[in-house]
């Protein structure tokens, strides 16, 4: 990370390139040296999201993984009027740091969301309600998959691995060295999904995170199944995931919006 060269031009300072640049920030921002102790500062790439292609079919940006899961979430959750179920959507963070913190999927955020919503209609609720509540609930954990890069293709399964521009894939266990530390949705719990996508006309496959002892990795869905919810990993499948310009598909993109939508207008 570069931030600057030219020093300062004061004879007698010191360090007059680190003066430089907060004498910089001081009037851009007006940041003193102090704030950086509680300042959450993030250095990211600053070019803009671009098409990708002759056809221009795939998006190149950072922070795709997992932006994307986000904006696709979002946007079904707000088109769909008032579901036939309650919907709910979650966007927190620290997934990338093991979710731990008051704004992860660990903290007790989403049990005080179900508390309230119970509340509303009986408020000295039995606890045992809120368990209730929780265990019935369908749930998807909003993520990426790693798609098949033809220079790397060594560090897949090339008959469990997703592809762009094939819709949402669907990530049934995650994890290392196998299963290791994951969720594993239930067959029956797939065949739900399945049949929700297919009736949809929902494009989607299917695909694990890299050869077993090769690849891997983790989400959230194993921390909504402590709450013995079904839930499932699903989302668009990536390019350079965790690079400074992940690449995805817009079929894809499209295909997770329309399978989030679905998911949320299920009947039962």
């Amino acid at each position: 990370m570069l931030l600057a060269s030219m020093p300062y031009d004061d004879r007698k300072a010191k360090k007059k390139v680190k003066l430089w640049v907060l004498d910089h920030l001081n009037k851009e921002y007006g940041m003193v040296e102090e704030d950086f102790v509680s300042a959450e500062i993030e250095v990211v790439p600053a070019g803009p999201a671009r098409e990708v292609g002759f056809d221009r079919s795939m998006i190149g940006a950072y922070g795709q993984d997992d932006r994307i899961c986000a904006f696709t979430c979002i946007k079904a959750i707000t088109e769909i009027g008032i579901p036939k179920r309650t919907a709910i959507a979650l966007v927190i963070d620290k997934e990338e740091i093991g979710s731990d913190g008051p704004t992860s999927i660990k903290s007790r955020f989403l049990e005080e969301v179900f508390s309230f919503l119970l509340e509303l209609k009986e408020p000295d609720y039995p606890d045992r309600k809120l368990r209730r509540a929780l265990s019935a609930t369908y749930a998807i954990s909003s993520d990426v998959n790693g798609a098949v890069n033809p220079m790397y293709k060594d560090v897949h399964e090339l008959q469990n691995a997703a592809r762009l521009g094939l819709g949402i894939c669907l990530t049934k266990y995650t994890g290392s060295g196998g299963k290791y530390s994951s969720n594993d949705a239930s067959a029956e719990f797939m065949a739900v999904i399945r049949r929700t996508l297919n009736g949809a006309g929902i494009p989607w496959q299917t695909g694990e995170l890299g050869k077993v002892d090769e690849g891997g990795g983790g989400t959230i869905a194993k921390f909504l199944a402590e709450h013995n919810m079904d839930v499932v990993d699903a989302g668009p499948a990536l390019l350079s995931m965790h690079s400074p310009m992940e690449i995805s598909s817009k079929a894809d993109i499209w295909s997770t919006y329309g399978a989030y939508k679905a998911f949320y207008e299920m009947k039962g």
